[in-house]
């Protein structure tokens, strides 16, 4: 069973916005405090995307498809995985934090676990696919002690 001990590290992320906490009382009362936030400016595909996805011709006279356009919102959201893996390699290799907890939605856990370096991977001690980036301290608090104690 994974718990919130003294000094275990949390990071609750989506596909813009992270935050990193820290336990600093112990699993049965978390006290999660904000050791960094990042957040990334990632607007709509639509107002990053400079023009109409283009076309080619078909086989058939007068024929033309439409290509897909790269959507850029979500390539921005794959970045931020990247740049979150490595600032927990980061943190892992000068000992910051010795346990982490990964909180977000499924997509964005995906991403990342795919990304960790081994010696971050050795360090989760629970997956937690939720989105709680909005959420009050306190109910983070709660929502992790409950889904902690209940696996």
């Amino acid at each position: 069973m994974a718990t919130l001990t003294n000094g275990t590290w949390v990071l609750i992320a989506d596909g813009e916005k992270a935050m990193f906490l820290r336990n600093d009382v112990d699993a049965m009362n978390p006290d999660l405090n904000v050791v960094r936030l990042e957040e990334q400016d990632n607007p709509s595909d639509y107002d990053q995307s400079a023009n109409r996805p283009g076309r080619m011709g078909d086989t058939g006279v007068g024929q033309r498809s439409a290509l897909d356009d790269t959507d850029w919102h979500e390539l921005a959201k794959e970045r931020f995985a990247d740049e979150l893996s490595e600032i927990l390699y980061k943190q892992a290799h000068a000992k910051r934090f010795e346990r982490i907890v990964l909180v977000a939605p499924p997509v964005v856990l995906g991403e990342m676990r795919d990304k960790l370096h081994q010696e971050v991977r050795e360090k989760v001690v629970a997956e937690v696919d939720k989105t709680l980036t909005n959420h009050p301290l306190d109910k983070i608090e709660q929502l992790l002690h409950d889904e902690l104690e209940a696996a």
